[in-house]
């Protein structure tokens, strides 16, 4: 299938004929970038990576990956997309397909050829991928979605980090820049400037860059504070051209311990009024400049307990319609995991989700990922930390989300997670090159099980228009 070109006329991204096209989408988190909570791993990528490694060996490391790079998506991962209505992927990758740190500036062509793969079939299946550089070299933002594993992102303070990106970006122009069905570019995913000041001149440096080799594709530009903050760009006399400003609109109920919606989340009462409001002062800066609306990232996610998913269904039903109330496109985080989000997910009889049961079990128990777990099981060790804090440093707010939650990064999703990550790996010690390819089956899309409310939530409003 042939797409066309898609470019930004107002508020409305529109085709070669002046059609307008609303971009309704998935992510496509844990493929090319590896995320904790989607494939049941402690910690960031890199780490996890070195522990598979130790363990594995090389052969059967390489196998492992091998066959989990194709199989996580392939033609019928496409196809259901397709059977849903969907018409874009927003594809996440980290920069460590194209480029090694100890080579920096030598690009590696096996990075371009597995976007290019999947760019490729999405558009047999007349969907449209957006590109997203999610891990950046120096991490842009402070969490394991950007491969950190710390709580610093250094990309921020040094140039040869900046430089590396600027790079990479000028090489996936230059392959990409006569492929209609690329809708275009997300260049740094979540951004997390604590100054504000480097990004806006970054991005102008990076806008120069591509448009000096591509001048046609359309840029995706994250907001600030992980997509969250415009304010970085108030100086700016207008937007920039044939670009689309990005923001995420993860709504609280959703992704906290909540128990129902509407209803009432850390004291405040939530419902659809209120969700309207947060969405709109997340997207003031594209309404107010008269630029298109993209969301993306969004929806919640799902606990063990079905008894749950209506009023999350409601939620998602809600962002949903508001987003076409106001001519928004859209990318639903995520298609596929390990049971958390996605819309199909490993079979828990799998034997990935069987042999890796043990440290999620772990992991579950002292809440060590970020997204979509608990501290319950470690107060015990936060209550007297949280109370030194209290007597000394109770003005203590550190960038970007404040104590609480930067308490949490280094205790549970780093300190917990280091140990855990080693206890991770054992699993796979002695695992031959055929266990591996198996492991790796468990995300084929046939041995996948489909979250079936959540296809039919998709499937009904796209087909309502």
């Amino acid at each position: 299938m042939t797409l066309d070109w898609i470019r930004v006329s107002g508020t409305d991204l529109v085709d070669e004929s002046g059609r307008v096209v609303r971009l309704a989408g998935v992510g496509l988190g844990g493929w090319m970038n590896m995320e904790n909570f989607i494939t049941g791993y402690p910690g960031n990528e890199e780490n996890i990576r070195r522990v598979l490694l130790d363990r594995m060996g090389r052969e059967a490391y390489d196998a492992f990956f091998d066959e989990f790079l194709l199989d996580f998506f392939d033609e019928a991962d496409a196809a259901h997309l397709a059977s849903l209505g969907l018409n874009s992927v927003r594809i996440p990758f980290n920069y460590r397909h194209f480029e090694d740190d100890a080579r920096p500036f030598e690009l590696k062509e096996e990075g371009f050829a597995r976007l290019d793969r999947v760019v490729t079939l999405l558009g047999r299946h007349g969907i449209y991928s957006i590109l997203d550089l999610h891990a950046l070299p120096g991490r842009q933002n402070q969490h394991w979605h950007s491969d950190n594993p710390t709580h610093i992102a250094e990309f921020w303070n040094h140039p040869h980090f900046q430089d590396r990106v600027v790079h990479l970006w000028e090489a996936l122009a230059e392959r990409f820049k006569d492929r209609p069905e690329v809708a275009g570019y997300n260049p740094i995913n979540e951004p997390s400037d604590p100054t504000g000041e480097v990004l806006p001149a970054f991005y102008d440096r990076l806008e120069r860059a591509i448009r000096a080799i591509d001048p046609r594709h359309v840029l995706f530009l994250d907001g600030n504070k992980y997509s969250t903050d415009f304010s970085f760009l108030d100086r700016r006399s207008e937007p920039l051209p044939n670009t689309v400003y990005t923001a995420h609109d993860y709504a609280l109920p959703g992704i906290t311990s909540a128990t129902e919606y509407p209803g009432t989340t850390r004291g405040e009462y939530f419902d659809r009024g209120v969700v309207e409001k947060t969405f709109l002062r997340r997207t003031e800066y594209m309404r107010r400049t008269g630029t298109p609306i993209w969301i993306g990232e969004f929806g919640p996610v799902y606990s063990t307990d079905r008894s749950q998913d209506p009023w999350r269904y409601r939620l998602l039903r809600d962002q949903l319609e508001i987003y076409r109330e106001h001519g928004a496109s859209w990318a639903l985080w995520t298609y596929k995991d390990i049971g958390l989000q996605g819309l199909v997910y490993a079979a828990p009889d799998s034997p990935y989700r069987e042999l890796i049961a043990p440290a999620v079990e772990v992991k579950s128990r002292l809440g060590i990922d970020s997204w979509g777990g608990s501290d319950a099981g470690v107060r015990s060790i936060i209550d007297p930390i949280d109370a030194v804090f209290d007597a000394d440093f109770p003005d203590y707010a550190p960038w970007p989300w404040g104590r609480q939650p930067h308490i949490a990064v280094l205790v549970r999703h780093i300190l917990l997670a280091e140990p855990l990550a080693e206890r991770f790996g054992d699993l796979f010690a002695g695992v031959t090159p055929e266990r591996a390819r198996e492991l790796a089956r468990s995300f084929r899309f046939d041995r996948t099980v489909e979250r079936t409310g959540l296809s039919e939530v998709l499937r009904n409003h796209l087909a309502e228009g």
